[in-house]
């Protein structure tokens, strides 16, 4: 193999175009970074098609400790307590810096920024930007930002394959582009590529979404955690399109409801009605849809006639179908949203291998716990892309051998992944599914294949699903449908998941996972 070898200049190389990678390398400078990513910046990222918020608390009723509590009571006994803390207390700090950066907040006459609300939230606390195009805001002010920055060097049209180790430390990073593959020698290199939406058939993610970036952590030995705990958004456009148009929580927070064909409404009796967490609305709106029903989101009373000036981007994706959402109710379903779980970091971002870093979704900070609150991702990803910058600008570059190409794997492919994972990980699971699906994903995981990374990210999911006897937020198991008394956060390692893979095949005892 050939391979065009850069010896670097001790550069940090970050992975990612969306908002966790343009934060971090933003706030790296003046120090130079390498910025990788796969498409144009933006163009991949589930950052770019976010209609919800950041979740701060700055309203006059509202304060961090209100906002921690609502984050707790979502994550279901399974958060980390001081990383929520940390974050939901720098939140407000983080809104001023991108206001700084050119992020056009909606604010109202007097200036400061609008509040919404949204599921599980006790108060208006959801600061947007262009009503429902928030994460196209913020990425469209970040990319300018990056362009304007002359220490950030920024390579698109390079997907990163393999992460380089030495002594079990970083050591490079083996990249392949237009001109063919890349070595960039490195210490330092920062994961941010998102979630895992593109190995499910519904989704709401980029289809590139494909956890390529925890194929990269867990090929280097790195610890993930929480695999098991996928968001599927209850309202996701019922259609042919895919990605599926989302309709965003904060219709809901402003009066629609969701009914079914009959007009009957589908959370009648519910806590929390049309506002309960995510995870009991998608189960709800599920299992209505296994009973042959439809189901619709109908916004015609409230926002009524103001919809399409509160949402004109889903009202545009509505009428692109022939929907008027004041006038018709709009057919949704459950789609795979985001991962609670990821790549294990500390509270600088630091994974289990020595000089690797996660941010944003493909982190796992402890802050989601079993099901994410609406909004605290994009609040996660600012809070922490300055807390990982500090700490890798604060890493001392060693002295390190010149890192050694391995074999050039092929381009991530998920198509033969999809429907495996779409059948035994949705909303509703199983342990016969699990099992199915860990017995088909172990032979493609330890192939070479274009579905082997993608089969690697499906297998841990599975076996750390299978190992969660018990139903949380938002892993629901139908066979074990009630709350374990003891439960912790899941860990687990490549190595690991393998040998449980081939064990379980062998009809040999089943191990649990390791606790965090």
């Amino acid at each position: 193999m050939n391979v065009d070898v850069h010896a670097g200049d001790g550069r940090p190389v970050i992975i990612g175009g969306g908002i966790a990678g343009l934060m971090t390398a933003l706030r790296l400078a003046p120090e130079p970074v390498l910025l990788l990513s796969k498409s144009a910046l933006g163009a991949e990222a589930s950052s770019t098609l976010a209609q919800g918020g950041l979740a701060v608390s700055l309203g006059v009723d509202d304060n961090p400790a209100l906002h921690l509590a609502d984050t707790l009571a979502a994550g279901d006994g399974l958060c980390d307590i001081h990383a929520a803390s940390s974050i939901v207390h720098a939140a407000a700090t983080e809104v001023e810096a991108l206001a700084g950066l050119g992020v056009r907040f909606d604010r109202d006459q007097g200036g400061r920024p609008q509040l919404g609300l949204e599921a599980a939230h006790s108060r208006h606390r959801i600061v947007h930007a262009a009503g429902d195009g928030t994460g196209r805001e913020l990425v469209r002010a970040l990319i300018a930002a990056v362009h304007n920055t002359p220490s950030i060097t920024v390579v698109t049209g390079m997907e990163a394959r393999r992460l380089i180790t030495h002594d079990g430390a970083i050591a490079g990073v083996l990249a392949e582009g237009a001109k063919g593959p890349v070595l960039l020698a490195t210490q330092r290199v920062v994961i941010a590529t998102g979630g895992i939406g593109g190995l499910f058939r519904d989704t709401t993610n980029p289809l590139g979404c494909i956890g390529q970036g925890l194929a990269l952590a867990a090929r280097a030995g790195a610890d993930l955690a929480d695999m098991e705990f996928i968001q599927f958004h209850p309202t996701a456009l019922d259609g042919p399109a895919r990605p599926m148009p989302l309709v965003s929580e904060a219709v809901r927070g402003e009066g629609a409801i969701l009914i079914d064909e009959a007009g009957r409404r589908v959370l009648e009796g519910v806590p929390g009605a049309d506002l309960a967490t995510r995870d009991v609305v998608a189960r709800a709106v599920w299992k209505h849809l296994a009973e042959d029903h439809k189901v619709y989101l109908d916004a015609r009373q409230r926002p009524g006639r103001d919809f399409a000036s509160r949402f004109p981007a889903i009202h545009a994706f509505c009428r692109s179908v022939g929907i008027d959402p004041a006038n018709g109710p709009i057919p949704i379903r459950p789609a795979a949203h985001y991962h609670m779980g990821g790549i294990a970091v500390d509270g600088d971002g630091r994974s289990s291998v020595n000089r690797l870093w996660a941010c944003g979704e493909a982190a796992c900070t402890g802050l989601h716990g079993a099901n994410r609150l609406a909004s605290n991702s994009l609040t996660e990803a600012v809070v922490c892309s300055r807390q990982v910058a500090q700490s890798v600008a604060g890493t001392v570059r060693q002295s390190a051998r010149q890192p050694v190409a391995t074999t050039m794997p092929p381009r991530p492919d998920p198509a033969s992944i999809r429907p495996i994972l779409s059948r035994a990980l949705g909303v509703l699971r199983t342990g016969e599914d699990l099992g199915s699906a860990i017995a088909s994903l172990l032979p493609i995981a330890q192939g070479h294949t274009a579905a082997s990374d993608p089969a690697i990210v499906g297998l841990m999911i599975a076996i750390a699903a299978l190992q969660r006897e018990e139903s949380r937020g938002a892993h629901f198991r139908t066979d074990f449908p009630q709350k374990a008394t003891n439960a912790q956060r899941s860990r687990l390692r490549l190595d690991e998941a393998l040998d449980t893979a081939r064990a379980l095949s062998s009809e040999t005892t089943f191990p649990h996972a390791r606790s965090a």
